[in-house]
């Protein structure tokens, strides 16, 4: 990976690292994301009484781990192996991976116009990662479009080809949003007074229904912004159900929870 961060890092940040030596009290390590040495202390590798800590690491092999210190006249870094739970590992490795992605993206584009690919990914990335802290960070805001390629200020002769692989590899995930609305009135014209109701939801971007019948409908969303469409589906609901209740009838919602 050709991420690298200048200085040192915080304490409590969660770090990816390489082990390069094992000794019967400590492991010695290569914080990747920095390019500096650290040092895990044989009681900072598991919980518990550890009989042999090879048993837990092995040379070369890549692993997770929490600052614990630093001292940046010495150059020292201080971790810990078992302080860093599944869920922080877990996010730490997709971090790796989608920052790898947006490597592959440069690497091509450096081929692309026979440039060093090392030397051109500190050229664009540089500025990136001075404003969004990762490269990924600034294209998946990119593919989002919450910021423009001119943010991350890509020269203009390579844009185009930045903002065509963004939005091919950068992909905004859409989390369905919705649920089972029902309604039903005794009004002479309550049918295109339901119709109306549902056009008036319809009109949220990506929104879908379908009758299920009995006077129930499901409603979708397609959303790439979760929070903002439910609360615009919620008060669209909440329209529909006090307009219903105006011409005689009755309605209500299910909400269907969208896994973010």
């Amino acid at each position: 990976m050709l991420y690298r961060r200048e200085g040192f890092p915080d304490e409590g940040e969660i770090v990816l690292c390489t082990v390069t030596k094992i000794n019967p009290n400590s492991v010695f390590v290569h914080v990747d994301d920095y390019d500096k040495g650290g040092m895990v202390h044989i009681s900072e590798i598991s919980p518990g009484r550890i009989r042999n800590i090879r048993d837990f690491v092995v040379e070369n092999k890549v692993v997770v781990c929490k600052v614990l210190s630093v001292n940046r006249e010495r150059g020292y870094i201080d971790l810990s192996l078992r302080r860093v739970n599944e869920t922080l590992r877990r996010n730490k490795l997709e971090e790796v991976k989608q920052e790898l992605k947006a490597e592959k993206i440069i690497e091509l584009i450096a081929n692309k116009f026979k440039k060093d690919v090392r030397a051109f990914y500190h050229e664009i990335s540089r500025p990136i990662i001075e404003e969004y802290g990762m490269v990924y960070n600034g294209f998946s805001q990119v593919a989002s479009g919450s910021i423009k390629t001119d943010d991350l200020k890509i020269p203009k002769e390579y844009k185009k080809d930045f903002e065509e692989l963004i939005a091919k590899r950068f992909r905004v995930e859409q989390i369905p949003v919705g649920g089972i609305l029902k309604l039903s009135t005794y009004a002479d014209d309550g049918v295109e007074i339901i119709k109306k109701l549902l056009k008036d939801i319809e009109k949220i971007k990506n929104a879908k229904i379908a009758y299920l019948g009995a006077g129930a409908y499901r409603i979708n969303i397609e959303s790439d912004d979760v929070k903002k469409d439910e609360k615009l589906l919620d008060e669209r609901i909440e329209y529909v159900l006090e307009e219903i209740k105006k011409h005689d009838g009755t309605g209500s919602f299910t909400k269907e929870a969208a896994e973010e």
